[in-house]
């Protein structure tokens, strides 16, 4: 796997045509990141990718900017691009949109929790290019209102977190309907096995690019933590808040703990919005709205929003709960920083959850700051919470069954049979609704 450089290159001499990058200039871009640098002109040159790349790095435009080069106006769907949630499938449609806002062509975003009347009439006036989550999309496959026949161009998005999440067997059977010959590209922050089979399964002498390990530890964040008691995290909170300039993401491990804290917040005079499990998707889509347009200064959230947030102005996370896995927390991290910024990162840790943070700490490769040593505050932990050493799977707790024979037709796990739409709804539950990130029932 070949490791991208950091070199920055200009985005006109990537081969792009003057509508993109007319719609480059205009978003305030001159150069191209690493990832871009590498990816693009592979695509363009008609090559499969499999890029290990996370979430900040560039590479939404480095798979958008390639397929908006080589896609047809008026020609029928063309690009094809699959997100594990709906806020990041709504993220990915806006950054198109941003970018090829001069070339004529459109894009549809497709995702569970949405009408589908508004899906439909969108589709119905015409798009090149669709973004959506797989079970929304098989929904479209099967009544006839999507069609793969033209599709040359395919992305797979974060497709660690959709192996997760049990959408292995729907990715399976919405490629078996593509044709054959197209261009193909993979991103995942983590590379577990099933991934590399699919991709050995799925795309042709692909060429495959891997981010500094450093950039997945969360480089140019300042990352702290501190071991307080559980009752005095707000206390603490507040005082982290109130010097901040930018816009701040606190992330909880529940519904109920994010709804206290956003309530907290406003009695505090501060202007929070919330995003948890158990809102519509309205409720949802306005609060982003709030917090991306910059209405809102803080955002309080469980792991549902800990992709699919792009916001610039993000200047501190703070993990007001340890996250129950290694990869959530650097997915939360990576909401700050973005594009090459600065940000902060501070996480608090019980004292029940001291095992799990230092599992989390043993992945970080980056200098971390112990908060406890530089503000002098003592810690009591007691005896048998010091020999809690929790035993998880890196990434998640359970994988889906995979196997490499999938591709011989049919839906669903196991023997493929059945009633296709019951096992779906069994595995997914709305596209992530109801479950976190990660697999298995929502604790968020």
């Amino acid at each position: 796997m070949l490791k991208v450089r950091k070199k920055m290159t200009k985005f006109q001499d990537l081969g792009l045509n003057d509508n993109i990058l007319k719609g480059i200039r205009e978003q305030g871009f001159e150069e191209a990141f690493a990832i871009q640098e590498a990816v693009i002109p592979v695509l363009l040159s008609g090559r499969d990718v499999v890029g290990q790349a996370h979430t900040g790095s560039g590479k939404t435009a480095a798979f958008a900017l390639s397929m908006l080069q080589e896609i047809q106006p008026k020609k029928g769907i063309q690009g094809l691009v699959m997100a594990p949630t709906r806020e990041l499938a709504i993220q990915i449609t806006d950054e198109i949109k941003k970018f090829g806002k001069y070339t004529g062509i459109r894009i549809a975003t497709i995702y569970g929790g949405q009408g589908m009347g508004i899906q439909l009439d969108s589709l119905h006036r015409g798009v090149e290019i669709v973004v959506a989550t797989p079970g929304r999309l098989i929904d479209h496959l099967k009544r006839g209102s999507i069609e793969l026949r033209d599709i040359s161009h395919i992305v797979l998005d974060e497709a660690d977190t959709m192996l997760d999440m049990g959408f292995i067997d729907d990715i399976q059977f919405i490629l078996d309907l593509a044709p054959e010959d197209r261009v193909m590209s993979l991103f995942s922050a983590t590379m577990p096995t099933e991934i590399l089979r699919l991709s050995e399964d799925y795309l042709k002498n692909p060429k495959q690019f891997l981010l500094d390990a450093d950039d997945l530890s969360g480089e140019g964040i300042d990352q702290s933590f501190l071991v307080i008691k559980d009752r005095d995290k707000f206390k603490y909170l507040l005082d982290f808040i109130k010097p901040t300039k930018g816009q701040c993401i606190v992330f909880c491990s529940t519904k109920y703990r994010t709804r206290d804290v956003a309530k907290y917040l406003h009695q505090e005079k501060y202007d929070a919005v919330a995003i948890e499990g158990d809102m519509s998707q309205h409720r949802r889509e306005q609060s982003m709205a709030k917090f991306r347009n910059g209405k809102a200064d803080i955002l309080v959230a469980t792991d549902i929003a800990s992709r699919g947030i792009d916001v610039p102005r993000v200047e501190l996370v703070v993990n007001y709960d340890v996250p129950n896995q290694e990869m959530a927390y650097f997915h939360r991290i990576g909401r700050t920083a973005r594009a090459g910024a600065k940000g902060k990162a501070v996480t608090f840790v019980s004292y029940s959850s001291v095992g799990d943070w230092n599992l989390i700490k043993r992945q970080i490769k980056v200098p971390i700051r112990d908060l406890n040593q530089e503000m002098g505050i003592q810690i009591s932990i007691p005896d048998p919470l010091k020999r809690q050493t929790p035993s998880r799977r890196y990434g998640g707790q359970s994988r889906s069954n995979y196997s490499r024979g999938g591709r011989s037709g049919g839906y669903g796990g196991g023997s493929r049979g059945g009633n296709p739409r019951d096992d779906r709804v069994r595995r997914r539950s709305n596209d992530g609704e109801s479950r976190n990130s990660y697999g298995g029932r929502s604790r968020w």
